[in-house]
């Protein structure tokens, strides 16, 4: 699985118009899963998205975690961060899972997230997002199970 995370001040999702999730200072993460994925890829996933160091400590480094901050998730499904990019001008998506798995596990995710987490927002597996949010730092990551 792979998990694009951000450091924001405030990230939300639009469908049609109308906010589906949103939060304020916390991460905002899009989320794909490899067709070869396991259980074991989520949890992986989901144990580094909360505990990954991303918030400055006092001294302004990069010592806090999302459970440390209590700060809000945002977790997006972007299947295209599983594309294949290394030949020709279009991305080959052979190496997504298929939709049935994909909105499985990331169903997963969101489930083993909210039991650690008071505020886990989504988007909407399959439906076309409009995302806007404030990247603070900026701070991004790639993170893979």
């Amino acid at each position: 699985m792979i998990g694009l995370l951000q450091r924001v001040t405030h990230a939300e999702v639009r469908i049609d118009g109308q906010i589906v999730g949103r939060i304020d200072r916390g991460l905002l993460v899009f989320v794909a899963v490899h067709r070869d994925d396991t259980q074991r890829d989520v949890t992986r996933l989901a144990e580094r998205i909360l505990s990954y160091r991303v918030f400055p400590d006092a001294e302004g480094r990069m010592n806090h975690s999302l459970q440390d901050e209590a700060g809000g998730l945002l977790l997006v499904p972007q299947f295209t961060l599983a594309a294949d990019t290394k030949k020709g001008t279009r991305a080959s998506f052979t190496k997504a899972a298929s939709p049935d798995k994909g909105a499985g596990y990331f169903d997963e995710l969101v489930d083993h997230c909210r039991r650690t987490l008071d505020t886990v927002e989504t988007g909407r597996f399959g439906a076309n997002m409009k995302v806007s949010l404030v990247n603070d730092g900026p701070v991004t990551f790639w993170l893979e199970s």
